[in-house]
């Protein structure tokens, strides 16, 4: 029941804010049917735009009060020029729906004429048209003359409906503006977190220090592997060596045997003759001669310092 006087108020100022786009600029009354919509597309009353002209053609003839044809006026709103036919203001076209605007807001104004306004429960023939500003609640007349709200103070209630909606409507804007303070403080989080998202730079020296690493790495291995496999080569085909070799001195020994039993002198001292191959020198399978140490570098990566930012770097690189 509380909300009826501000549905009804509301209701009328939507109806009389119709009622302003639907005024004759002329006689500044609603438009009066039939309503004509000028070439400017502006309406007049097809009455007033007859008045306006026959004062704009003064010496046409005229027929019945009205101007028989032909004839030019211009346009009270826009002052544009309109030249009519032969069948004067009547070859204006009819703007058919401003006349059904018209009857569609007859039809609202006397419906909301008709809604009833909500009445007092204490006294039911009483109309609620004031507001208790003691009691914040809205009331009659007779409760503020005889009722229970006679000592209160009382306010009407129209002024108070606007108070509080104007109350409400800068509240809201209040929190709408809140809202975009808010969604800014938030815009700005979130770029921060962005921005601490990204990696540091003492992440990319790091990945630098890797490259280098294994770099380096890569080069001493080439370096370490193509020895060896030159010492293994080297070895492998003294073993080949020395396994024909251990071949051959089983066939001597063999024919060792067989020459113990030879007489002769001369063939026993040809026969004896033996090889000589190649050793291997001492220390040749070592591989200590290739070495790296890395405690002065071990102590400079375990003495940098984070919170600080302090860095080891040597005189070439700078990273």
């Amino acid at each position: 029941r509380g909300g009826m006087p501000s549905l009804i108020i509301e209701g009328t100022d939507r109806m009389d804010s119709l009622e302003k786009q639907l005024i004759c600029p002329i006689c500044l009354e609603m438009f009066t049917k039939p309503v004509v919509i000028l070439p400017c597309q502006h309406n007049l009353c097809r009455k007033c735009a007859n008045d306006i002209f026959q004062s704009s053609n003064p010496y046409l003839p005229t027929r019945g009060g009205t101007v028989a044809s032909g004839g030019r006026f211009r346009c009270p709103s826009c002052r544009h020029e309109v030249v009519l036919d032969r069948h004067g203001v009547y070859g204006l076209q009819r703007n058919l729906l401003v006349e059904n605007i018209i009857d569609m807001y007859k039809q609202e104004y006397i419906r909301l004429e008709k809604v009833d306004q909500p009445v007092c429960e204490v006294h039911e023939d009483e109309k609620i048209n004031i507001y208790c500003l003691t009691c914040s609640v809205p009331t009659c007349s007779m409760c503020k003359v005889f009722g229970s709200h006679k000592d209160c103070e009382v306010a009407p209630l129209n002024s108070i409906y606007q108070t509080q909606k104007t109350e409400l409507s800068d509240g809201i804007a209040m929190m709408v503006g809140n809202n975009d303070r808010i969604q800014g403080i938030i815009s700005q989080l979130e770029e921060t977190c962005r921005t601490i998202e990204v990696s540091h730079p003492v992440c990319e020296k790091f990945d630098h220090l890797y490259a280098i690493l294994e770099d380096r790495k890569r080069q001493m291995n080439l370096t370490v592997n193509a020895e060896q496999e030159e010492k293994l080569n080297y070895i492998r085909g003294l073993t080949r060596k020395y396994g024909d070799h251990l071949e051959s001195m089983t066939k001597i020994m063999e024919t060792g045997i067989q020459t113990m039993e030879e007489p002769e002198m001369a063939v026993f001292l040809r026969a004896s003759k033996t090889s000589h191959l190649e050793r291997v020198e001492r220390g040749y399978e070592n591989m200590d001669h290739y070495s790296v140490s890395f405690k002065i570098e071990g102590r400079a990566l375990r003495s940098i310092d984070f919170a600080r930012g302090t860095f080891f770097t040597s005189q070439d690189d700078n990273w």
